[in-house]
């Protein structure tokens, strides 16, 4: 089999020991190479292996049960009774009679403090508890690394950020958009959400004619919050008065303000964007645009100059012949169910918060 992202599949298959030696070499590969792959597989697989070992336990634990209450019912039977146990069953009573002794040493040392400390058992018994405790501190040592590895992969570099907007995600595999001339240029991009966590993101396509760029979050399995986004995007274009709000950072905060459409068209007559009747300041650049029903209309793309009070916004149609024509070949998906209809504005705008975040660039 290849192996695939569901972790307790590939985990299932190692512990049973049915993977091939292709996968076991390409389950070793991955293991070296994602970190956070190496984490859950090994979570995984301790997992099974204790549940394993605990039905064996118990299902030993039922045959002595049997026996004895046998025992009992025929206490005249002169004949004994000969059982073939498996392999395992072997393995896990002498684990089991392992224990036990560990257990009953250990209280006999507490309870008998004449016990010298050069007795065999007693030597035994503090090598083991000391190669116990010392996997203990290695296991502790390697999750510490392991959390600071992963908190390493999603901090942005040390240099200062050059460029700030908005993004806003198209689904909830990691994919979003913002404007091009955000990120045009960057040398890195990340993402910081509402919870002040910074993800690393890559471009993956752009059209500097419409000022649209679809990205994706480098993590794997990343998701931006629970359920799928709760907006769709709009397949044409709304028509004037049409009434909208959006949400941007033009700072650490959140910022929401609402207005209207207030021509079809936007800068020197652009027919793939709006012009706007709707206050926003810098920062909000790639800032999602929707109307009173939870559909994204628009993406903001730029503010007048100071003589000029009016903001512009592309069309969603552009970004959806964007994901067309530069990315058939990924698998993006464009979400179809509403779930901001109906909804006061407060109740919408809690549901965005997490599938809107600022986009922070860093160029040398």
């Amino acid at each position: 089999m290849s192996i695939n992202n569901n972790i307790w599949e590939i985990a299932e298959a190692f512990v049973a020991g049915t993977l091939s030696e292709t996968d076991l070499k390409e389950l070793n590969s991955r293991v070296a190479s994602d970190i956070e792959f190496a984490a859950e597989f090994s979570e995984s697989t301790n997992l099974l292996k204790s549940m394993k070992a605990n039905g064996k336990q118990k299902r030993f634990r039922n045959l002595l049960s049997e026996i004895h209450e046998s025992e009992i019912k025929n206490p005249k039977a002169k004949t004994g009774r000969r059982i073939e146990l498996p392999a395992h069953f072997w393995r896990t009573a002498a684990v089991a009679a392992g224990v036990a002794l560990l257990t009953s040493t250990i209280t006999y040392t507490i309870l008998n403090p004449s016990i010298k400390k050069n007795d065999y058992q007693y030597v035994t018994i503090s090598r083991e508890v000391a190669g116990l405790r010392e996997s203990q501190k290695q296991l502790n040592q390697n999750q510490k690394k392991l959390e600071t590895d992963i908190k390493k992969i999603n901090q942005p570099p040390a240099a200062h950020v050059r460029f700030t907007g908005t993004g806003f995600a198209i689904n909830n595999e990691g994919y979003f958009v913002t404007s091009n001339h955000v990120v045009e240029g960057a040398d890195s991009i990340y993402i910081q959400d509402r919870n002040g966590e910074y993800f690393k993101a890559n471009k993956l396509a752009f059209d500097a004619e419409s000022d649209l760029a679809v990205l994706k979050i480098a993590r794997k399995s990343f998701h931006f919050g629970k359920g799928e986004v709760p907006y769709t995007f709009a397949t044409g274009k709304s028509g004037l008065g049409t009434n909208i709000f959006t949400l941007g950072y033009p700072k650490n905060d959140l910022f929401y303000s609402s207005g209207a459409i207030s021509s079809s068209n936007g800068f020197d007559g652009n027919e793939l964007q709006y012009t706007l009747e709707l206050p926003v300041g810098h920062g909000q650049s790639g800032s999602p645009v929707l109307d009173e029903k939870g559909n994204v209309i628009g993406i903001l793309t730029a503010m007048g100059g100071d003589a000029e009070a009016n903001t512009y916004a592309v069309s969603s149609q552009a970004l959806i012949s964007l994901i067309h024509d530069q990315l058939s070949d990924s698998p993006i998906r464009i979400n179809k169910t509403n779930k901001l209809h109906g909804l006061s504005r407060e109740q919408q705008i809690e549901k965005m918060q997490a599938f809107t975040f600022s986009v922070k660039v860093y160029k040398k």
